[in-house]
């Protein structure tokens, strides 16, 4: 990963062919996790985790400065998870980044875990925040974004806030994109995972959001639209948004809800439901064989 500073904020500059064949390997590796993961604990969410495991994939593995050996280093990026309820991927990618053993995602929801259902900052404090009600992180990264700039550390990091297309139903979202976009907080970068589905139906259906790139733009947001799953265009899309000097800057993604599982893919039902031993079995013979293209070590 290349770095440079313009207007002293740290960008983004180059993502090598071979670079992205190691994510897209590695984006394989922690759906799988997340499947192994879903049918061990018998409850979670299944079709967010998978369709946003590009995004956490690029960000661990080639955005983020971090370091998972020292989790609490202050220089660190911020990374805050609106939508906690897609924490597996979140797990997932951070085991798989060296944080923890991936044998720890084997607890999942269960008794005593640190890996809660929600992300808790009590129980693993290798995350920033604990997320529960829809439409609060986006606000909790404002704070930090706000502290930086009061403590000088704003042209040194950046704050990102993952958040779901769903909880821009929320009242309280639209009051923190307001008070960024009044604030021009240049080091808030904030990313929507547009998979169209909620947990009972289709956005569009539910509460319609479109046009959301206008509704964001006209609070005094830089707005990017992507496709989710295309690495090259993912890392184009936070470059884009980290030279940006006079506003926040959202990145609406445009993902597949199920990505990388046929049976599970655009289907809102797969929302909130782990998948049985069965559906598993099958999930991960899809992801290790490449939809069949290969053949897995399993077999």
């Amino acid at each position: 990963m290349i770095k440079v500073s313009l207007p002293g904020i740290i960008v983004i500059m180059f993502l090598s062919d071979e670079k992205i064949i190691d994510l897209e390997k590695k984006v394989n590796d922690i759906r799988q996790s997340i499947i192994s993961m879903l049918v061990e604990a018998g409850s979670g969410h299944t079709a967010g985790p998978l369709g946003m495991a590009d995004v956490f994939t690029l960000f661990y593995f080639h955005v983020l400065k971090h370091d998972p050996k020292k989790p609490d280093w202050e220089e660190r990026d911020r990374l805050v998870l609106s939508n906690g309820h897609i924490c597996p991927v979140l797990y997932a990618t951070m085991a798989h980044a060296g944080y923890f053993p991936l044998e720890e995602l084997k607890t999942l929801r269960k008794f005593g875990t640190r890996l809660q259902g929600h992300p808790h900052r009590e129980y693993l404090p290798y995350v920033e925040t604990s997320s529960g009600p829809l439409g609060l992180g986006l606000s909790q990264a404002i704070g930090m974004a706000l502290a930086d700039r009061m403590d000088g550390k704003d042209k040194d990091r950046f704050i990102y806030c993952f958040m779901s297309d769903g909880e821009q139903d929320e009242g309280n979202s639209w009051e923190a994109i307001m008070f960024a976009g009044k604030n021009k907080l240049r080091n808030l970068i904030a990313v929507v995972d547009r998979n169209n589905i909620q947990i009972d139906g289709f956005t569009e259906n539910v509460m319609p959001l479109e046009p959301l790139v206008d509704k964001w733009r006209a609070f005094n947001w830089h707005v990017i639209e992507v496709g989710g799953h295309d690495f090259k265009a993912l890392n184009e899309a936070v470059e884009e948004a980290q030279a940006v000097y006079e506003k926040p800057t959202v990145i609406i993604a445009h993902t597949i809800p199920g990505k990388g599982v046929k049976e599970f893919e655009r289907d809102y039902k797969w929302h909130g439901k782990p998948p049985t031993k069965e559906e598993a079995k099958m999930a991960l013979d899809e992801l290790r064989t490449l939809g069949g293209k290969i053949k897995s070590e399993h077999q």
